[in-house]
């Protein structure tokens, strides 16, 4: 089965990264009101995402990688419009799709997909896999009973499933041949945009690489743009051109992968960096624990929020600026950009040793 033979329409896939933003993501914001009382006053807000700057070039595959709680999901739902901004833009092709409701945004619900991080929960288990993989064809309006069976036939044998497998249920299956089920699903549209909310930390390490290479040679394949959201950096690696950072709400680095993992400059990222394990019994790195949990977003630090547990703000002797100023993402080099008053200090920071 090639790939050829599932496009249904004269759309030829994306020949490798382009300049233009298929993606922009403007000053962002997501604020989540906390209420309470019988009069559900807003007590206080949980501020999930805290103007973040991002763009994803059409063919390319973007890691957002980071501890849980510091809104890498919130990020990948305000794209897909899946809950509304508080504040900011989200460009699509141009288009601000912050600003559609209702029918206006059906055309955009096609165009971009998600692959949820539970397999299992993410399917329903009273329908049939076939059922649920066509689903999408089924609520846009395309093909009759007869292409759609035969759409998702196709599809299931290109993510590695065999057909005849339709008629069985979720719970018939192991959590990897679920996962490509959720994979199977998220591209029967053939959208433009897939989100990967964290896809394979939920299944074995031997499993996680298949699926990783299935995701990788379907980009490739299909010309689709990823943005994968993860807290793993070895997993990121793997499948990124392109990597950011955040940090309780805000984007702490971004760069290409090949800069990102030789040079990283936040002190965030650098202990992020020194969990990864080396593949080399000669070889250790020197690990940087970070004191105590990701602050709450409901009463961020002042300042850089990464300050009161920042390992080279101890070593520079606790400058006042830390805590009073917060940093700006700025350029450090081609395309490589860090939320940190101390770069340069931040480069003779942990890394590998013999």
């Amino acid at each position: 089965m090639t790939i050829a033979h599932l496009r249904t329409e004269v759309r030829a896939p994306a020949t490798g990264v382009t300049e233009t933003p298929l993606v922009e993501m403007r000053d962002l914001v997501k604020v989540f009101p906390i209420k309470a009382g019988v009069l559900q006053r807003t007590m206080a807000e949980v501020r999930a995402v805290d103007g973040v700057n991002l763009r994803i070039h059409r063919g390319e595959a973007l890691g957002l990688v980071g501890e849980s709680g510091c809104g890498k999901t919130t990020v990948g739902r305000l794209l897909l419009r899946l809950i509304d901004p508080t504040a900011g833009q989200i460009l699509f092709e141009g288009e601000d799709i912050a600003k559609l409701s209702g029918h206006d945004l059906r055309p955009y619900r096609r165009r971009a997909q998600i692959i949820f991080q539970d397999p299992y929960a993410s399917l329903d288990p009273r329908s049939a896999i076939g059922d649920s993989i066509g689903d999408g064809l089924r609520i846009h309006g395309m093909s009759d009973a007869k292409q759609r069976r035969a759409r998702v036939a196709r599809m299931m044998d290109l993510v590695g499933l065999q057909p005849y497998q339709a008629r069985r249920y979720p719970h018939e299956f192991s959590g990897g041949q679920r996962q490509r089920i959720g994979i199977a699903r998220a591209l029967i549209l053939e959208p433009d945009l897939v989100v990967c909310d964290e896809p394979v930390s939920a299944l074995d390490v031997s499993i996680q690489a298949q699926v990783l290479n299935l995701l990788r040679s379907l980009q490739k394949e299909l010309g689709l743009t990823y943005l994968f959201i993860a807290h793993n950096m070895g997993v990121v690696e793997h499948i990124s051109d392109r990597v950011a950072v955040m940090y309780l709400g805000r984007v702490a680095e971004q760069s290409t992968r090949e800069t990102m993992y030789r040079d990283p400059r936040h002190p965030y990222t650098q202990a992020l960096m020194s969990a990864i394990p080396i593949a080399d019994p000669e070889m250790r790195r020197k690990r940087v624990i970070l004191r105590g949990d990701v602050p709450s977003p409901v009463n961020p630090p002042s300042g850089c929020n990464f300050h009161p547990r920042c390992w080279l703000r101890e070593q520079l002797d606790e400058p006042a600026i830390c805590a009073s100023d917060v940093p700006q993402l700025r350029e450090i080099g081609e395309g490589h950009r860090a939320a940190c008053h101390f770069t340069e200090e931040a480069r003779q920071g942990p890394g590998p040793v013999a």
